[in-house]
């Protein structure tokens, strides 16, 4: 009677799908857990069949494209030769090896913890014991060493860029990215680029406020016979554009030129400035014709200081990532090792051979470079200590507790000491950039109504009081000292229902440049909004006649022309809403210094000569954006840069 107990007991297990075997019990279905992840919820699917993990799906997330979730092309083509997101690449990994115990995708983190944890709760939800599901799965192959004729030790843009302008010149690349896809910084950037271009120009209309901002810097006192000479060439324009009577924009890029080393107080080495600047728009044709798409109208980027700003036609920099990954599908000469760190320069003599790198698992190996080495491994802004050690301009306050609007797996100056370690010198260290467009919550640049990257002209930032504090079209340093100063540190961007600009965010179909809707930005408090000015000012804890008299004078000012802070860009009074107030802070952005690099991009040692077979490109380098960077300028920085210092390797070779 005992066995026949037994039996009966097994196979009304069997009928109800539990299956025991080997310590292990799980029942068969699809089950689904929701994690937070770094965004928001990841909801996952799990499927059990046959004692196995037989599907693990994400079913819904809003982590950022490119880094938690996959890049895709403008069609919406998951696009995988530059690595694997987290939500396709560890679904399938625990489904390969039967385990949750795989390994995290390197930059994205928390998105792949949170996919983890999802599927162990789908576990525990089907019975089974998640302890017999941990096992570590066996590590890759150590990778062997391996040669190119040039290595790019850094995947973001600036890499990206000269890779690919290698390649088109038929050299053999390897790409090394420490990150488990490519992207870098660029991949989370603005989707800004700044360059002169008059059919676009056409469009705009030069108002008197914007003409004396020319006439200003055309008065100053020369710095040195460069700097006469490149007013006199800008004059000689400018001259002839009020001569011929034309209303449209004027600009040249000389122009932009002088603008942007004025901009950076005068401390960047002007002959670089010239290459960013004279090339920025045959680096735009270039990325066109890699297939970039921009948008067709003509904007002021937040901190451009001009009307030149070309937009990217999706989400932050994905556009700009998708079309290089795109393109380096296509190049069967060029290798992308996602999960892999150089860690040292190989020199052979006086000139650079190769990069020592390790891989995930700490195994070491060398790529060695027939032509050169080109370092593209950004900036430090995501190095607190870094950052507070070349703190010293006297410029900003204590920055050890101020947010970084950069991925914490980028921009910690690694390139930079190896740099450092094969002789490179420095310059511009101290040179640190603030921005204030970070979300209060980390300080990413996510999160916001379009108008607050690209619609300068059609808003307003208040503080806390509902008052204006600072010029909002100004250099971006300035406003960051501002904002410091302002109640909590914190301001408002307020955008009215105005202006050929607005978007309906209300929209259900709207969403923010990193894919958030209306209702979850309000929410989670990443917005404020109302109907009328008293609606938003009740939720803000604001004074309502407060914020109106500050409306009221600033609207005067679009009238007249004359701002009390200086601004020239006007296109619009605030008269309507619904009324949009977007929470900010300043952060640490941008490093405008490091290695020495002349106008080809070589890399200069502390001796003062080039230091054969490197090249560096991007905001690894220092020199180009002097004390204060542009925005909008960083892109063209990697595109110019980028591409020339690939180039150059091929020029060299030669």
């Amino acid at each position: 009677m005992q066995k026949k107990a037994l039996l009966f007991t097994l196979i009304a297990f069997a009928v109800a799908g539990l299956i025991s075997c080997g310590g292990k019990s799980i029942k068969n279905g699809t089950y689904t857990s929701s994690i937070q992840g770094m965004n928001d919820a990841i909801e996952v699917s799990v499927t059990i069949a046959n004692k196995k993990i037989a599907d693990v799906r994400v079913t819904k997330n809003s982590e950022t494209p490119g880094i938690g979730s996959p890049l895709m092309d403008a069609n919406g083509t998951v696009l995988t030769a530059g690595g694997m997101a987290p939500t396709e690449l560890i679904p399938a990994e625990i489904v390969k090896h039967q385990s949750v115990n795989v390994d995290v995708v390197t930059g994205a983190t928390i998105t792949s913890a949170a996919i983890k944890a999802a599927v162990s709760n789908c576990l525990k939800e089907a019975k089974a014991n998640p302890a017999d599901w941990n096992a570590k799965p066996e590590a890759a192959a150590a990778p062997a060493n391996a040669s190119a004729d040039v290595v790019v030790v850094g995947g973001g843009g600036a890499g990206l860029a000269a890779a690919i302008a290698a390649g088109q010149q038929n050299k053999s690349v390897i790409i090394v990215e420490k990150n488990g896809e490519v992207g870098g910084d660029t991949l989370v950037c603005g989707a800004i680029y700044n360059t002169p271009d008059e059919a676009l120009q056409k469009k705009a209309t030069m108002g008197d406020a914007v003409k004396r901002t020319i006439e200003a810097a055309l008065a100053e006192a020369p710095k040195s016979g460069e700097h006469a000479a490149l007013q006199a060439q800008v004059r000689s324009q400018w001259n002839a554009y009020k001569a011929s009577g034309r209303t449209d924009l004027f600009d040249s890029k000389e122009w932009f030129a002088l603008q942007t080393w004025n901009g950076g107080d005068k401390v960047g080495n002007l002959n670089l400035v010239k290459v960013l600047c004279y090339n920025a728009y045959d680096g735009l044709n270039w990325i066109d014709d890699l297939g970039m798409s921009f948008s067709d109208v003509i904007s002021q980027g937040a901190g451009s200081l001009w009307q030149r700003t070309h937009t990217s036609t999706m989400k932050m920099g994905t556009g700009f990532i998708s079309t290089y990954v795109e393109n380096i599908a296509k190049m069967n000469n060029i290798t992308v090792m996602v999960e892999t760190t150089g860690k040292s320069l190989v020199k052979d003599g006086d000139r650079v051979t190769g990069v020592v790198c390790v891989d995930r698992n700490g195994n070491q190996f060398t790529l060695s470079a027939k032509d050169g080495v080109i370092l593209a491994t950004g900036g430090f802004a995501a190095n607190g200590a870094m950052v507070q050690k070349y703190n010293t301009s006297g410029k900003w306050q204590d920055l050890s507790k101020v947010a970084t609007t950069n991925r914490f797996s980028c921009s910690q100056g690694d390139g930079i000491e190896m740099a450092v370690a094969a002789g490179a010198s420095l310059t511009d260290m101290e040179q640190l950039q603030l921005l204030y467009l970070g979300n209060l919550k980390d300080g990413q640049l996510t999160k916001y109504p379009p108008r607050d990257v690209n619609g300068t002209d059609q808003i307003i930032f208040i503080n806390k009081e509902g008052k204006r504090f600072t010029n909002e079209g100004g250099r971006r340093d300035n406003i960051c000292l501002a904002v410091f100063a302002q109640p909590d540190k914190v301001f408002y961007m307020l955008e009215s229902g105005d202006g050929d600009k607005y978007k309906d965010i209300k929209d259900p179909s709207w969403r923010s440049a990193d894919g958030f809707t209306f209702d979850y930005l309000e929410s989670n408090g990443y917005i404020y909004t109302g109907n009328t000015l008293e609606e938003l000012t009740g939720k803000l804890g604001m004074n309502a006649a407060t914020l109106q008299a500050t409306i009221d004078t600033f609207n005067a000012s679009v009238d007249s022309g004359r701002d009390e802070f200086g601004r020239t860009l006007y296109s619009t009074k605030l008269t309507k809403g619904p009324w949009v107030a977007t929470p900010r802070q300043a952060c640490v952005h941008h490093t405008m210094g490091g290695v020495t690099i002349d106008t080809s991009g070589h890399v200069i040692g502390t001796n003062g000569k080039v230091i054969p077979g490197l090249y560096a490109a991007g905001e690894i380098t220092g020199g180009i954006h002097g004390a204060n960077r542009l925005g909008g300028n960083a892109v063209v920085d990697t595109v110019v840069f980028g591409k020339l210092a690939g180039d150059t390797v091929v020029a060299d070779a030669r």
